[in-house]
C-alpha cells in the first residue's frame, strides 16, 4: 500500500512539469480576410507567437508577457517593430488561452484599436530583447513605436498605416514612413 502511495505521488511530481510545458497551437481564419491566423502559446515562457498570412498585411509577431513587449514583422513594409503592451488595453495570455481552448472568440471584449506611431530611430541590439525577438527580426531595420493617446489626431498620412488583428481581441494601426525605406 505504501508502494502505491510513494509512486503516485512520484508520478505527480514527474508529470507536473511535463504538463507545466504544454503548448496550445491554433490556427483561425480571420473574418473578412483572404488569409488564416496561427497562434502558438508557450505559457511557460510567457509567449505568444503569431503568424498572420492575410495577403493584404502579412505579418509574423511575438507578444512578450513577460516583458510586455509586442513585435511585429511587417512583411509590406520590410521592418519589424516593437512596441511596449499597454496592459490595460491588450488580452492577457489567459485571455488568449481560453480563447484558444474554447474557440468562442466572441465571448472577449474587442478592445478599441490602438494606433502606434513609428518612431524614427533604429534598434541597435535586437539580443537584449530575446532570441525570438532578435530571429525574426534580424534581416531587416527595426523601429520602435510610441501609442498614441485616444483623441489626438494622427498627425501621419492614414495611408502610411498597417492594419493588423489579433484574432477578434483588438486591431492595432503602425503608422508612419519606416525610415530609409
Amino acid at each position: 500500500m505504501k508502494f502505491l502511495i510513494v509512486s503516485s505521488i512520484l508520478l505527480i511530481f514527474l508529470l507536473t512539469p511535463s504538463m507545466a510545458l504544454m503548448n496550445t497551437n491554433d490556427s483561425h481564419l480571420l473574418d473578412g480576410s483572404v488569409g488564416t491566423q496561427i497562434i502558438h502559446v508557450n505559457a511557460l515562457r510567457g509567449m505568444v507567437s503569431i503568424r498572420d498570412n492575410n495577403v493584404l498585411s502579412e505579418w509574423d509577431g511575438i507578444m512578450d508577457y513577460k516583458n510586455a513587449l509586442l513585435a511585429a514583422k511587417l512583411f509590406s513594409k520590410m521592418a519589424c517593430v516593437l512596441i511596449k503592451m499597454n496592459q490595460a488595453a491588450f488580452p492577457t495570455l489567459d485571455e488568449i488561452i481560453g480563447a484558444l481552448d474554447q474557440q468562442a472568440l466572441k465571448q472577449y471584449p474587442s478592445t478599441h484599436g490602438l494606433t502606434y506611431t513609428v518612431l524614427p530611430g533604429r534598434v541597435k541590439n535586437l539580443a537584449q530583447y530575446g532570441i525570438p525577438i532578435k530571429d525574426m527580426c534580424r534581416a531587416v531595420p527595426t523601429y520602435f513605436a510610441q501609442q498614441q493617446k485616444e483623441g489626438v489626431a494622427l498627425a501621419t498620412d492614414p495611408k502610411s498605416c498597417f492594419e493588423m488583428q489579433l484574432l477578434s481581441f483588438m486591431g492595432l494601426a503602425i503608422c508612419g514612413e519606416i525610415p530609409g525605406l
